[in-house]
């Protein structure tokens, strides 16, 4: 198909009837997908096309407003087509994905290096905005077009297409083979004594996960990080060095099917490729300028701090647990296996904090009805209706609507919890739908986790961790919720890499808060209160395991920063060399405490090579510097209105100065109007303990 007629009995020709314009996932087939995705693309092209050669002299509505406009077919299938593919993954699906990465990366090419354009919204600019969020984003387009290359003579955008599009391809194959990986990995247990110390929910769920593969026995299946929950649960040490073993070769050829360590060259060489063209050091310095940081210096200068102190405080943990271990097993030696299991032993021992013994009191409905919700209707009013008459697109997930506290419907809230074959692994949001005043629209966001799903009639019970993790899903969920601008470029989390994770961060702090603890934390059985000494204990050691965590992120950071600082000549030529120049990276940095693998090892590092991080995993711990001094704000109003700032007051504030505002400004300025100031870093070094 190369026009932009799409049959009418195709489901995604229009938009969907549905409330908030959710897709129709009852009537949409893979047979749709592609014709949808020709249509979509051939139709912002006219679209575009229409801009580009208009005789008309530029405005902001027949220019800026316009392009804002285009393409709404091919957002409607690209947000479907990515939501299967992601979350419901199957190897047709994965097909389409791998065909069409570098046309829609060439689509984007025809827009960004489009000189009419270009000069188009030059001259609106030159002709004067007024108002303030236009001009922003029209800004943002000039520049953001001259980082794309639209600068460049002719034969350079020519390479510069041609760099795109195999980029774009081989980011698709890396993220495929990660999850191929995570299959692959997956350890199958046939004698049962290897199962000891896990609880009986865990048990269940690992032989539910056999049975949905048509295995006997029980499977213990991957998450995307090196760590994997249950090496803090298995009494084991066999079982335990199985999956750790397991998940820390994921990628590197143990198994060739999911092997990524050439892609993991290739991408790195290609990206440094495109940096130097585009008239960059290296690809890092490229994407620093396009967030809040600006620089690689900023970048490194931060990370080089904490990981002296952050090191220091593993190593001591890590004494900690050879006393534990030596305990247990009189000449043992502590190994990467054992550092979850003996850490939950020593919490235990210190806080009387038992994980296992939690669980029962973190049901999932619970965590999300009178913990999740709970801490949005306290603080911003909404409430929350399941719509059971919406269907999902795969079984399992569920969607709620979302309404102010006058009743005024905002959008729909979509949560998808479960894991299942061909979803990936981790946690993330996204939109279905963008909310934009352009458009009329109201948002409609997904929030995705990875929960082993356990036996028929037996309740989901979640670790400390995952409830955690819900709630900074959910962060991001507002984020594109309150999203109020016009223009759906900049809306919701559609803001730098490295701020886009702030609201999230913040989101987490209502996980402690103790009345809305009191309010989720229930036995499931019997409705009992998780007992308040209990609660203090697990607030106390909120700060214990802080070495190894700050560690092994900043592992992560600081590798996916390394590849990225070479220049085209030093990027290795040889797949083999990717275990040595990770070895030798983690080393130069003091890095290198074999207990404590970096959190995403470089073969299986989907945020930087697969997932739109790349360069840009400082992200998170650039974010926490804003979100613990978000934090402190949080208390200042605490200690005020007495509630521990879980009031509407406070919401109100932190929701018109940050999260409604989207990319419609500078993120920072945002920031300083709800501080008075920047951010501060004390609150996060107090935080991970090295202050």
């Amino acid at each position: 198909m190369t026009d932009a007629t799409l049959p009418a009995d195709n489901p995604l020709a229009q938009p969907s009837s549905l409330p908030y314009q959710l897709p129709d996932f009852a009537a949409i087939g893979t047979e749709h997908l592609r014709p949808a995705i020709d249509a979509g693309l051939a139709q912002q092209r006219a679209e575009w096309e229409a801009v580009a050669s208009s005789t008309e002299p530029p405005t902001v509505t027949n220019t800026l407003d316009a392009l804002e406009r285009s393409g709404q077919l091919l957002q409607r299938v690209e947000a479907v087509f990515g939501t299967l593919v992601s979350s419901a993954g199957t190897d047709e699906l994965r097909a389409i994905e791998s065909e069409y990465a570098p046309v829609l990366a060439a689509h984007q090419d025809a827009f960004w290096l489009d000189e009419r354009i270009y000069t188009r919204l030059t001259q609106v600019q030159a002709a004067g905005v007024a108002e303030e969020e236009t001009a922003w984003v029209l800004q943002r387009y000039l520049t953001d077009f001259v980082r794309a290359g639209i600068l460049l003579d002719e034969d350079a955008k020519a390479t510069l297409r041609a760099l795109n599009g195999q980029i774009t391809a081989l980011e698709t194959e890396f993220a495929q083979l990660v999850v191929a990986g995570m299959e692959a990995a997956a350890v199958h247990v046939t004698d049962p004594d290897l199962l000891a110390g896990l609880a009986d929910d865990a048990v269940s769920a690992l032989a539910q996960a056999a049975a949905d593969r048509g295995r006997s026995g029980h499977l213990v299946t991957f998450q995307l990080p090196t760590g994997q929950a249950l090496l803090a649960q298995a009494a084991d040490r066999r079982l335990r060095e199985q999956v750790f073993t397991a998940s820390v070769a994921r990628g590197t050829g143990v198994d060739p099917g999911s092997d990524t360590r050439a892609l993991v060259v290739a991408l790195a060489a290609k990206r440094a490729e495109r940096a130097r063209l585009l008239g960059y050091e290296h690809h890092a310095s490229y994407v620093a300028e396009g967030g809040t940081a600006k620089t690689t210096e900023a970048i490194n200068a931060m990370l080089g701090r904490l990981a002296p102190p952050a090191v220091r405080n593993a190593r001591a943990e890590g004494a900690e647990l050879v006393e534990a271990l030596t305990a247990d097993q009189p000449g043992a030696e502590l190994a990467g296996w054992d550092w979850a299991y003996y850490a939950d032993r020593v919490r235990q021992q210190r806080y009387a904090v038992d994980e296992a013994a939690l669980r029962p009191y973190l049901e999932l409905d619970r965590v999300i009805h009178d913990g999740v919700f709970y801490a949005a209707t306290r603080l911003y009013g909404l409430t929350f209706t399941e719509r059971a008459d919406l269907v999902g697109y795969a079984d399992g997930v569920r969607v709620w609507e979302v309404f102010e506290a006058d009743g005024t419907g905002l959008g729909l809230f979509v949560g998808d919890y479960y894991a299942r074959e061909g979803k990936r692994g981790g946690a993330w949001m996204h939109n279905l739908v963008d909310a934009a005043g352009l458009l009329d629209r109201r948002a409609v966001v997904v929030n995705n986790l990875n929960i082993t799903r356990p036996a028929a009639g037996q309740p989901t019970l979640l670790t400390w961790d995952e409830v955690i993790t819900a709630f900074h899903e959910f962060g991001h969920a507002l984020h594109g919720l309150f999203a109020a601008g016009r223009y759906p470029s900049v809306s919701g989390t559609n803001v730098p890499r490295d701020f886009v994770e702030f609201p999230s961060q913040v989101n987490e702090m209502w996980a402690w808060h103790p009345e809305v603890i009191a309010s989720f934390a229930r036995h499931h059985q019997t409705g009992q209160v998780l007992p308040g000494d209990t609660l203090d204990r697990l607030r106390d050691s909120q700060s214990y395991g802080a070495g190894f965590a700050t560690t092994e992120y900043l592992a992560a950071a600081m590798l996916d920063q390394a590849w990225h600082q070479l220049t085209p000549e030093q990027v290795p030529t040889d797949a083999a060399a990717v275990e040595e120049f990770e070895a030798q990276t983690l080393a130069a940095l003091g890095l290198d405490y074999p207990l404590v693998p970096p959190r995403y090892r470089t073969t299986y590092f989907n945020h930087t090579f697969g997932g739109g991080y790349d360069a840009g995993y400082y992200s998170y711990i650039w974010s926490e510097v804003l979100d613990a001094d978000t934090v402190e704000w949080f208390r200042q109003e605490a200690a005020r209105d007495g509630d521990g700032g879980l009031n509407r007051a406070a919401g109100s504030r932190f929701r018109q100065a940050l999260l409604s505002r989207g990319y419609t400004r500078d993120p920072l300025a945002s920031y300083c109007d709800l501080r008075g100031r920047d951010a501060a870093i004390d609150p996060l070094l107090k935080r991970r303990g090295l202050d």
